[in-house]
Formats: C-alpha cells, sequence, structure tokens
C-alpha cells in the first residue's frame, strides 16, 4: 500500500485534549484520523450529524410554549413568587 502524508492545522490545545483520550483507548493520533477517513469512505459523508445549533427537546418545548404563549410563568412582583415558580414541578 502506497503512504501519503496529511498535514491539517488544529490549535494546540484541541490535540493535546484529543491525544489524552486517543492513549486512553490505546491508538496514535495517525491511527484516529485514519479511522476518520475510512469512516468518510463508508458512509460516503461525515460519520456523524453535522447540524447548527439546533436546541434539545426540552429547549424546543419552551421556544414552541412561548411563541404560543403557553405555559408561560411570571411576570413576578416578589422573589417568593419568582422561587415558588421556580421549584414547582409544573
Amino acid at each position: 500500500m502506497e503512504y501519503t502524508n496529511l498535514n491539517i492545522r488544529t490549535p494546540k490545545d484541541v490535540k493535546a485534549q484529543a491525544e489524552l483520550i486517543f492513549d486512553e483507548l490505546g491508538i496514535s493520533t495517525t491511527a484516529a484520523f485514519n479511522i476518520f477517513l475510512r469512516q468518510v469512505i463508508r458512509s460516503h459523508g461525515i460519520p456523524f450529524p453535522l447540524t447548527l445549533d439546533t436546541p434539545n427537546e426540552v429547549t424546543a418545548k419552551a421556544l414552541k410554549d412561548a411563541e404560543e404563549g403557553n405555559d408561560i410563568h411570571g411576570p413576578f412582583t416578589n422573589t417568593k413568587d419568582l422561587a415558588k415558580s421556580l421549584s414547582s414541578n409544573d
């Protein structure tokens, strides 16, 4: 098999953090990148979802409720009522 070099630029702290994980897994950074590249080939794309700032289920529900005017708390005239609302399980 013929090999080639691949040069990438990444922040030092990102590389260091990743290398700690690779060390725990018992693989080199080169092996990790080869795994990634093979997964790209296998999946015909990036092997994990690329998403924009998509809210999680709880946030999405809160945004929808706010847009529809449902389940909105407040305004509060004192901190006691605010604390009571925050600690309720509703």
